[in-house]
């Protein structure tokens, strides 16, 4: 009995949780959508695209769980940024581009729905403004409001 007790409380600690559980916190964009996981990843894409922006890298553990035989919620990180701005970063600050390309995170919620969320460039940007100053800082807001433009479109009528 004692060893099932056991069992039982390290198998429910295994269990993934369901994006659901991800929280708007300081610094993040979070929209719950009534969108599929993979409606909202490709909805994301296409906004990227037409707000001007490349997407520069993708990953997620879904897939190569589920090739293990786990399975785990819809979970993709999503890389954006384009040159235009990866210049104009490195000419205020070297060490701030280390955080391109900026992540949106599609998280697939219980029910079938999806969450878009992000931690805003700003946010991001913040710590390097000793060495960029206003202009990382114009940059960063720059990117702010593309971000806040990819989620308007991508999100559109489901949140």
């Amino acid at each position: 009995m004692f060893r099932s007790v056991v069992f039982m409380s390290v198998f429910m600690f295994a269990m993934p949780a369901w994006a659901g559980d991800l929280q708007p916190r300081e610094g993040w964009a979070v929209y719950p959508t009534s969108q599929t996981y993979e409606a909202l990843i490709k909805a994301v894409k296409t906004a990227v695209k037409s707000n001007g922006l490349i997407v520069v890298t993708q990953a997620g553990p879904t897939k190569a769980a589920a090739n293990r035989g786990i399975t785990i919620p819809g979970n993709r990180v999503i890389g954006v940024f384009n040159n235009d701005f990866a210049v104009r970063v490195l000419e205020t600050s070297t060490a701030a581009m280390i955080e391109a390309p900026i992540r949106m995170y599609v998280t697939e919620n219980e029910g079938g729905t999806a969450t878009l969320s992000y931690k805003l460039p700003s946010h991001v940007m913040a710590p390097y403004s000793d060495e960029g100053g206003a202009a990382l800082a114009a940059i960063a807001q720059e990117l702010d409001a593309r971000f806040l433009a990819i989620a308007d479109d991508a999100t559109k009528g489901s949140h």
